[in-house]
C-alpha cells in the first residue's frame, strides 16, 4: 500500500509537468481576478473583512533515514479562515484559524508539523499600520518573519506553520526600518489549544536600510534567546542564554548580476557551557535576459559551524533559531543551517510569465565530523561521534516547477534525489533518499 501511494504521488508529478504548459497556452486573460471573498465583503461593512486559503499537498519519500524499505506517501491539507476588523485607519484586529490535517501517513497518532486540528494561529491587535504609517504596535499571536527567513520565519511550507505570542514595535521612514519584539514561540499540540511555554523567550531588533547602498538593502539585526530546562554537555540542567548578531545584504549589480549575503555570530552560555558559533550565506546570480525563457544562473555557498568536542564545555554548533528553512539547503529538507558546508548551483527559467522552473545541484559536507547532521527542524539525522565517518555527507539534484493559474490558484511540484556520501554510508545503511511532492494552493 505504501509503495502504491508513493507511485500515485510520482504519477501526479508527471501529470503536473505535462499539464502546466498546456494550461499556460490555453488560459484566457481575464478582465479581473476577484476573489470569492471579495463578493462577500461587498455586502459587509467596510470595517469587516473575511478571506481564506486552502492548500493540499501530496508528498512522500523513499528510504527514510537512508534505510531500505522505509517509505511513506501521504496527503496534507490546510485550511485557513481570516477575519479582519478595522474600525479606524489606526486600529485593527486580526484573527486566523488554521486546520491542518494529514491522511494516510505512517504515523499514529498524527502530530505537528503534519497535523494540528483547528486552532488559533493568529490573533492580534495593531495600533497604527506597519506598511502605511511610520509607527505601529502589534500585540498578540502573530507571525515573525525577517529577511529571507533563514533565522526567523513563519515556516509556511510546514502544514502547521508556526506563530509567536509577541509584542512588536515597528518604525519606518526615510529609507530606514526598525522592528523590535519580545516573543515566545507557540507550542503546537494536536487536539489541545496551542500555547507558548513559560521560560522560552525570544527577543530581537531587526533593521533595514534601502538607501545606504545603491540598488541594495542592508539589514543588521540582533536576536536573544533564553530557554530554561536545557542540559549542559555533562548532562546537568541549565538555562540557555545566547545572542545572535548578524547582517544581511542583498542587491543588484550591473550586467544583470545579483547577489546576496548573510553572516551571523552567536555567543552566550548554557549553564556553565560557553557558546561560540557562526554561519554564513553567499549567493551570486546572473540573468541571461536576451535568451528565451530568461534563464538565471545561480551559485551559492552556505556554512554553519559545528561542535568539535562534545565534552569540553564549549558549544560550537550554530543554532538556526526559528527559520523558514525549506529548500534553502536542498529541497528534501534533510540538511539545515547547522554544522554544514553546502555548495549549490543551478538554473531558473520562466517559460511563461506565470510559470517558473528550476533545476539545482547540491553537495554537502559536515563542518565538524564529530558533530551530527541536522535537518531543517534542527533534529539529528545521523551522527558518528568519533568522527570516523568523515565529512562528506553526499550530493543531490532538485527539480521544481511552479505555475500560477491566477491570483487565486497556484500549482507546484518537485522531486529531490539525494545520494549518500562517506559520512551517511558510515552512519546509516546509506540508501539514496527521494522526495517528490505536488501542491495546490487556493486563495478565496
Amino acid at each position: 500500500m505504501r509503495k502504491l501511494r508513493f507511485r500515485l504521488v510520482s504519477l501526479c508529478l508527471l501529470a503536473v509537468g505535462w499539464f502546466c504548459p498546456r494550461v499556460a497556452a490555453q488560459q484566457p486573460a481575464g478582465k479581473s481576478e476577484l476573489f470569492p471573498s471579495d463578493k462577500l465583503n461587498q455586502n459587509l461593512p467596510k470595517w469587516l473583512r473575511l478571506s481564506g486559503e486552502f492548500r493540499a499537498r501530496a508528498e512522500g519519500y523513499t528510504n527514510g533515514g537512508f534505510k531500505a524499505n522505509s517509505d511513506d506517501a501521504y496527503l496534507l491539507s490546510r485550511f485557513r479562515i481570516n477575519l479582519k476588523v478595522q474600525p479606524s485607519e489606526w486600529l485593527k484586529f486580526v484573527v486566523q484559524g488554521q486546520d491542518a490535517r494529514v491522511f494516510w501517513k505512517n504515523q499514529h497518532p498524527a502530530a505537528p508539523p503534519f497535523q494540528d486540528v483547528m486552532d488559533l494561529r493568529l490573533g492580534y491587535v495593531e495600533l497604527g499600520d506597519a506598511e502605511k504609517r511610520s509607527v505601529s504596535l502589534r500585540i498578540g499571536r502573530q507571525e515573525l518573519a525577517f529577511g529571507d527567513e533563514r533565522l526567523v520565519g513563519n515556516t509556511n511550507w510546514l502544514n502547521t506553520a508556526h506563530s509567536f505570542d509577541a509584542l512588536r514595535l515597528t518604525y519606518h521612514g526615510g529609507g530606514y526600518r526598525l522592528d523590535a519584539f519580545a516573543s515566545s514561540v507557540v507550542n503546537q499540540r494536536d487536539g489541545k489549544f496551542d500555547e507558548s511555554n513559560p521560560g522560552n523567550n525570544f527577543y530581537g531588533l531587526y533593521g533595514g536600510m534601502d538607501k545606504l547602498v545603491p540598488k541594495a538593502v542592508v539589514e543588521p539585526y540582533f536576536f536573544w534567546r533564553r530557554a530554561a530546562g536545557q542540559h549542559m554537555e555533562n548532562g546537568a540542567p541549565g538555562t540557555l542564554n545566547f545572542g545572535t548578531v548578524g547582517l544581511r545584504w542583498v542587491g543588484a549589480l550591473p550586467r544583470a548580476l545579483d547577489y546576496g549575503t548573510e553572516m551571523a555570530l552567536q555567543a552566550g552560555s548554557l549553564g556553565a557551557d560557553r557558546i561560540g558559533a557562526w554561519a554564513g550565506h553567499w549567493l551570486l546570480g546572473y540573468t541571461l535576459a536576451p535568451l528565451p525563457y530568461r534563464p538565471r544562473l545561480v551559485a551559492e555557498y552556505n556554512y554553519a559551524s559545528g561542535d568539535r568536542n562534545p565534552h569540553d564545555g564549549r558549544r560550537g554548533t550554530f543554532d538556526q533559531l526559528y527559520p523558514t528553512a525549506h529548500d534553502k539547503y536542498g529541497l528534501a529538507d534533510q540538511v539545515g543551517w547547522k554544522n554544514i558546508e553546502h555548495l549549490r548551483g543551478g538554473v531558473e527559467v520562466k517559460p511563461r510569465a506565470r510559470w517558473l522552473a528550476m533545476a539545482k545541484y547540491n553537495s554537502w559536507w559536515l563542518a565538524s565530523s564529530h558533530d551530527a547532521l541536522y535537518n531543517t527542524r534542527s533534529l539529528v539525522v545521523a551522527q558518528v561521534p568519533d568522527g570516523s565517518g568523515g565529512r562528506f555527507v553526499g550530493q543531490g539534484v532538485d527539480l521544481q516547477t511552479v505555475y500560477s493559474l491566477s491570483k487565486q490558484v497556484q500549482i507546484s511540484g518537485g522531486y529531490s534525489y539525494l545520494i549518500p556520501g562517506t559520512f551517511l554510508k558510515k552512519a546509516t545503511p546509506g540508501k539514496p533518499y527521494t522526495f517528490p511532492y505536488l501542491s495546490l494552493n487556493y486563495i478565496f
